[in-house]
């Protein structure tokens, strides 16, 4: 089955779940919104090419853990979007989900996918108990502090800010748990694969930045310059546009040569060359070699 079809028949089961029994009618319409449909599914995608080249023996574990992960990362786009952050009115094409349903159902939402996802790896537990776990430890690790998501978003409220640890922290947290957790789900060491999930996720924030500010907002699906407007570190403020394609396409190089030597091999180094050609246009980036 296709990696495409999996994660969307998990996170769909994960939905179904949260939905059941008569929830507040709002609240479940917004949770849909807010997940469906998805964007490319780049961090679920990588989870499971990452356990498919470590022979996958557990694939409903890895399914689940892919959704959780992706549950995660829509949660964060969520309060992202709110007021007090961004202020977006627009995410993947259409209206945030605070300015559809309100900034209080936005705040529910957010956090109703974050309790969703970890019900979604617990709901998984029996089928390896012991790598559930491990996987549950993992997603919390880089959903919270010191280093997750919540840490990179905390970081926009310092005066000084180190740029490579907030882009490890605000968008290379859920890349480096999306290998990591592959490895684990299938029953293989996580160290190996943190510096790939690590620089896939910073070469998806140079190119984030580098969007902000070359790629119209129709193209996107969310507003453009949000960098400048809100002050915000990145790699273009940083380096210039120029520099910041030179590091863009460094960093691919080497994630490149960070991959672990493994069955799948050749297919992870195709996976991220496709993740690249996806996250740019060819006039910012071209695949990495």
């Amino acid at each position: 089955m296709p990696f495409s079809a999996r994660i969307e028949g998990s996170i769909d089961r994960a939905l179904d779940r949260a939905t059941a029994a008569l929830p507040p009618p709002k609240l479940a319409a917004a949770l849909r919104h807010a997940v469906k449909p998805g964007g490319a599914r780049i961090r679920p995608t990588i989870l499971l090419s990452v356990a498919s080249a470590c022979g996958d023996d557990r694939p409903a574990l890895s399914d689940a853990a892919g959704a959780a992960l992706e549950l995660i990362h829509c949660a964060s786009l969520v309060h992202d979007d709110l007021p007090c952050f961004d202020d977006a009115a627009t995410r993947r094409g259409k209206p945030s989900v605070h300015r559809a349903y309100g900034e209080a159902l936005a705040v529910l939402t957010g956090d109703s996918l974050i309790v969703q996802g970890f019900d979604t790896l617990a709901e998984a537990g029996a089928i390896d108990p012991a790598r559930a776990i491990r996987l549950t430890a993992e997603l919390a690790r880089y959903t919270g502090m010191p280093h997750g998501i919540c840490a990179g978003q905390g970081w926009e409220s310092e005066d000084q800010i180190d740029l490579a640890t907030y882009h490890r922290a605000k968008t290379g947290a859920l890349f480096t748990a999306a290998t990591r957790m592959g490895a684990i789900a299938a029953g293989q060491e996580a160290e190996p694969w943190t510096e790939l999930g690590a620089r896939i996720g910073e070469a998806f924030q140079v190119a984030d930045d580098l969007l902000d500010v070359l790629q119209p907002s129709a193209e996107t699906g969310k507003p453009m310059g949000q960098d400048a407007a809100h002050d915000r570190p990145s790699a273009v403020a940083s380096y210039g546009v120029d520099g910041a394609i030179r590091r863009l396409q460094d960093i691919l190089s080497g994630a490149i040569a960070s991959i672990p030597a493994c069955p799948g091999e050749a297919m992870l180094a195709d996976m991220v060359n496709r993740t690249a050609a996806r996250l740019t246009p060819a006039h910012i980036a071209t695949p990495a070699q």
